[in-house]
This record gives C-alpha cells, structure tokens and sequence, in this order.
C-alpha cells in the first residue's frame, strides 16, 4: 500500500514536471512579434528617442511658421544697426530707455507702455496711436499718458521722448532713430 501510494505520487509530480516543462517550452520569453521589454529600456532608449522625435517636430512647425510670416519673427533680442527687437517679442515687454528727442518707431501691432518721463505721439497723419487703455485715439504731437498702453496701427507711428530720460515698455518690433 505504501509502495503503491508512493508510485502515485512520483507519477503526480513527473506528469506536473513534464506539463511544466512543456508550457516553459511552449512560451518564450519574447520573439520579434512580441518582444519582453524591460523598464531600464523604455527610460533609457525609448524615452529618449521618442523626446529627439518630438524636439524634430516641433523645431519643424517652428520653421513652417517662421516660413508661413515670411521671416519676420526675430527672437534673439539682437541688434542690427537701430533695429531691434525684444526676445519673444510677441509675449514678453522690454524696458526702452530714451534721451530727449529719441524717437521709438514701431513695427505693426508694437505695443509701448510710458513709464517714466513724458513723451509724445510721432505720427504724419491719422490715427497716430491707438490708446488701449481708453480705447481712443492718439493725433500727432499729443501727449502720452503714464500707464497707459498705445499700439501702433499703421507703419511710421512712433513715441518722442520729451524728457531727458523717458523709460517705456515695448511688446513687439522697434527701431530707434
């Protein structure tokens, strides 16, 4: 009896033996359809490469948009003769000290701010500014307001410093003359 219970439980653990070799066999760890992926892999080479792709595409859409403007985007904040322009000149102001009789012309869509000082409006005709803040307009020759904020519409428009020093704030393109 104790012979026969012993046979039927080494044939128990040989035919479990064999079923688990043969499933161990059967599944393979990963094959090229279904490869085994380990996490130091997905951070240190997947990661990275999707990151290069997206950092492609994305300095691609800023050429085609650069392209699309026709090359007017400068984000340098560089100076070339009397052109100027502030680093990402569309979402940040720069502070733009003036000497009396300095003249701050503005590109298209060029917001300036007076903030210290007094100056006027530099326009051949109307409107010269639009104020903003009032949502009026400004003629040639007026007198800016402290805080308030101008923009210039039309090519040619400008702020005259009156004071020694005259600080504005500008969004956009200039050029100082």
């Amino acid at each position: 009896m104790k012979k026969k219970w012993f046979a039927w439980a080494l044939a128990v653990v040989a035919l479990f033996g064999a079923m688990n070799l043969t499933v161990s066999v059967a599944a393979e760890p990963g094959t090229s359809q279904d490869p085994l992926v380990t996490v130091s892999y997905l951070n240190e080479t997947f990661m990275k490469a999707v990151m290069n792709q997206v950092d492609q595409k994305i300095a691609q859409r800023n050429n085609q948009i650069v392209q699309m403007l026709g090359g007017q985007v400068n984000q340098g904040g560089n100076q070339t003769g009397n052109q100027v322009a502030a680093p990402n000149s569309t979402l940040t102001f720069s502070v733009v000290t003036l000497t009396k009789n300095q003249v701050l012309y503005g590109d298209i869509g060029c917001e300036v701010m007076l903030r210290v000082g007094s100056a006027t409006c530099v326009s051949p005709s109307d409107p010269g500014l639009i104020d903003e803040t009032d949502a009026g307009i400004l003629t040639g020759g007026s007198a800016l307001v402290k805080n308030h904020m101008y923009m210039m519409t039309i090519e040619g428009r400008g702020v005259r410093a009156t004071a020694d020093t005259t600080k504005v704030l500008v969004r956009g393109g200039y050029t100082i003359g």
